[in-house]
């Protein structure tokens, strides 16, 4: 296991590497925080409760177990509070147990994360393609979207996004999306891609 004076220049680099938590993106926040504590191997004070304290008679591996425990449960806690934005830390309640502070997040913010959910699953079935921008463009916002998603719990299945996007193309495309009706073989997003983009430049000339 890293020793605290070994680990201060990555600590805080990796920190510095975690997006900052601004109720909007508990989900995403906390996979990352999750992600880079497991790397630094500070998760113990998550996955195990604290043992009891220690006392003369206490074996040498309770007394390391112990130790290890209060280290992680410290930095795992400042490694959290760095990475959230001012004006929420202020409003989240005080405890020196990791755990317990990433359950007060939770609890607070998991809604806007539902809410948040809603609103791109809407954007997403609802959105339209109007020549604003290429082709290209507009498969590429439609897939960051079903990421964003995903990062939500929300997985949207390489099938559904194929019709999302089939869905949102004007009526020029019409013989595009009867053509595609008819074929046996359904393409992925890759695919579709592929064929979109050669059916624009051919619309174009």
């Amino acid at each position: 296991m890293m020793m605290a004076h070994d680990s201060a220049i990555p600590f805080h680099s990796l920190a510095s590497s975690v997006i900052v938590f601004n109720r909007l993106n508990f989900s995403e926040w906390r996979e990352q925080v999750q992600f880079h504590l497991g790397v630094m191997d500070l998760d113990l004070a998550l996955l195990n409760d604290k043992s009891a304290a220690i006392t003369d008679s206490s074996s040498a591996d309770e007394k390391s177990f112990y130790k290890a425990w209060e280290r992680s449960n410290r930095l795992r806690l400042m490694f959290m509070r760095m990475n959230i934005a001012n004006n929420i830390k202020s409003t989240i309640p005080q405890t020196e147990s990791a755990r317990e502070y990433l359950k007060f997040v939770e609890e607070r913010f998991r809604s806007a994360d539902k809410s948040l959910a809603g609103t791109l699953m809407a954007e997403l079935t609802t959105m339209k393609f109007d020549g604003s921008c290429s082709m290209q463009n507009h498969i590429i916002e439609m897939t960051n979207i079903a990421a964003r998603l995903q990062t939500l719990g929300m997985k949207v299945d390489d099938s559904f996004l194929v019709q999302f996007i089939l869905n949102s193309l004007p009526p020029e495309y019409g013989p595009f999306q009867i053509n595609y009706n008819t074929i046996k073989d359904k393409w992925n997003v890759s695919e579709l891609f592929s064929m979109l983009t050669q059916e624009e430049s051919r619309l174009k000339k």
